[in-house]
Order: C-alpha cells, then structure tokens, then sequence
C-alpha cells in the first residue's frame, strides 16, 4: 500500500533513465517518491510532471551511484515501468568512444548492440520465449540531438576495458563502448517497453589515448555536458507523450 512520501498513483506518460552524471540532474526535477514491487525487485524512482507531461525519473545506479552496472536489476527497471504503462523509455549512457573521431562530449542515438555482458539479462528464466530484436532501439530517431547513429559494445565491468578488447570491438563495427544500455534494451524489448538510448562519449577507449581510464574523468565529461544530455532527454520525452 503506497505510504509517506510515495507516489499513490502508478501510472505515467514517459520514463527517463539516468546514467552516470545524468541521474541526479534529473532527480533534480522533484516529484514523489515511487516504487514498483516486480518479481524481480522493485523499480525505484520519482514521478514528475514536466512542462504536462508524467515521467518516471530512474536513478539507474541508485542514488548516490551505489549500484555497479552488473548488478543493476534491469529486469526490475522494464518490468516495473511495464506496469506503470509508459509509452516508451529514453535513457542515457556513458561511454568510451571506438572512434577517433568522436571525442568527448559526442552524442549519439544508440541503433544497435553486440552484448558480450555475459549477464544472461532476460524476464523469461522459465519460459520458452524468443523475443524479435530486429529494431533493438526503436525509438533511437527521437534524439534529434543526437546527430550520429552508433552501436553500442556492451561489456560486463565493472573494470574498463583492454587495449585488445577495444581493438576486437573495433573490428566488429562497434562506434562505442559502455556496460548498461544492451542489457537495458533486452530487458525493455521483452517487456514491450519502446526504448532509446542516448550515448555521450566521455572518454576515448582504453588503447586510443595515452591516459589511464577512472570513473572520475567519466564524471568531469558529465559535468561538462550533462546539462545538454538532460535536455536531450527531455526533449525526446516530450516527443514521445
């Protein structure tokens, strides 16, 4: 039974989920408290009403980034926003760019995943079913902010990557590197959730620079561009409701 500070109403337009950098930003929004018990754990997040629009706010790491993206219950997260009815999901990722090209602060629309997680990340443990993922991002045209589309290589983590990782990634065609969105699609494709990703590079992949990797550097990108991040979010958003 909803209690205190949680929302009593479970139904929503839209849900936005951050990542690194982005979560909190969006937290900062307000709204309620909510929680949506699933047999895989229970969605947390906040509802929001944003310029008429209701979203579900998700801190995809928690708050406070606690939550390593391995054991990030994305099954939770799909479920529970199943539930909750949205019309679709749009989210952020942090990630390492494959490409020369793309420094940081390059934002792309995810458009496709090679999962080599390891996670076995389904909704369907016990049944027989074989979910179509021929559009595995089929929202990805509403990041109109996004100018490039990418592919998006996704490893279990929490370490980064090697140099020849990187260079086998590379030659498989993926554009970027991270450890959340693939999973994150599979989950919200079995659950009929609509879903997108935006990708923002905030560091080279290891190999392609000479610095070492650390997550506070992943941290100082987003403090550069997570406010552009969220309006892009938010922009999409608003396309979707």
């Amino acid at each position: 039974m909803p209690h205190g500070n949680i929302a009593p109403v479970l139904k929503a337009d839209v849900a936005l989920i951050g990542g690194t950098g982005i979560g909190e930003r969006l937290a900062a929004l307000g709204g309620h408290a909510l929680c949506v018990p699933t047999p895989f754990g229970a969605l947390r997040g906040r509802l929001v009403t944003y310029e008429g629009v209701s979203l579900v706010i998700v801190r995809r790491h928690a708050i406070g980034h606690r939550v390593p993206p391995h054991a990030v219950s994305y099954e939770a997260i799909a479920d529970g926003l199943r539930r909750l009815g949205v019309r679709g999901c749009v989210s952020s990722a942090a990630v390492g760019s494959l490409r020369p090209d793309w420094g940081v602060g390059t934002f792309a629309s995810c458009t496709d995943f090679l999962d080599a997680s390891g996670r076995g990340t389904t909704l369907f443990q016990r049944d027989v079913r074989h979910t179509d993922f021929s559009s595995p991002f089929p929202m990805s045209s509403l990041l109109s902010g996004a100018v490039s589309p990418c592919v998006y290589a996704c490893m279990n983590g929490p370490r980064y990557e090697t140099p020849f990782e990187v260079s086998l990634l590379r030659e498989f065609g993926a554009d970027v590197v991270g450890m959340t969105a693939a999973n994150e699609a599979i989950a919200m494709r079995e659950a009929g959730v609509p879903y997108a990703c935006l990708a923002v590079v905030t560091n080279p992949a290891s190999g392609l620079s000479e610095s070492t990797l650390s997550h506070g550097e992943v941290g100082d990108a987003m403090s550069l561009h997570g406010d552009k991040a969220v309006k892009a979010l938010l922009d999409a958003a608003r396309r979707v409701a």
